[in-house]
């Protein structure tokens, strides 16, 4: 490549990268580390203009058994956009001690593939900052395994309680609304 092939693409990088930077909602501009790793994952890569099943999860709840649901979920709408993120917390005090274990539960026990968190708190002063956003656009969770779906642009957020399962009517048809 020549020099100003070269610098062409430079300059339209930067442009793209700062129009994406722009573009990306604020809750969503932070590195994460994922579950049981030391990579971290930048949340405005990850769901870039797509609509986000925001989940937080547990490992010892009688709601654990939704990650199987969840997973069906994220094969059946990712290549349609849709972005599933779980969040595991401890906040509730079913959660595992170590990462370690609660990966097992994951990836495990429940075959998890789409994008799992580091734990981490989802209510009041310790929440991460998405569910301070989601508390702000719609309320807190008030168990494990409540569902946020947010549209591709971050303004609308839908709230379902643990009660709904991923499978229900009532959330696939609002997943499919969004997409």
């Amino acid at each position: 490549m020549n020099k100003f092939t070269l610098g062409l693409t430079a300059v339209v990088s930067m442009m793209s990268s700062g129009v994406f930077a722009a573009s990306c909602p604020s809750y969503l501009n932070v590195e994460m580390r994922k579950l049981h790793s030391k990579d971290s994952i930048n949340l405005c890569e990850l769901t870039q203009g797509k609509p986000v099943l925001i989940v937080n999860t547990a490992s010892n709840c009688g709601y654990t058994s939704q990650f199987k649901a969840l997973e069906a979920l994220h094969k059946q709408y990712k290549d349609k956009g849709l972005v599933v993120i779980g969040f595991p917390s401890d906040d509730f005090f079913q959660e595992e001690n170590d990462e370690k274990d609660t990966a097992k539960v994951c990836y495990i026990n429940y075959g998890v593939t789409f994008t799992m968190l580091a734990t981490s708190g989802v209510r009041g002063d310790d929440a991460n900052s998405v569910f301070q956003y989601l508390a702000d656009k719609s309320a807190s969770p008030k168990w494990n395994f409540y569902k946020y779906l947010v549209s591709a642009d971050g303004t609308q957020v839908q709230q379902f309680n643990s009660k709904v399962e991923p499978e229900s009517p009532q959330l696939i048809q609002a997943i499919e609304s969004v997409l």
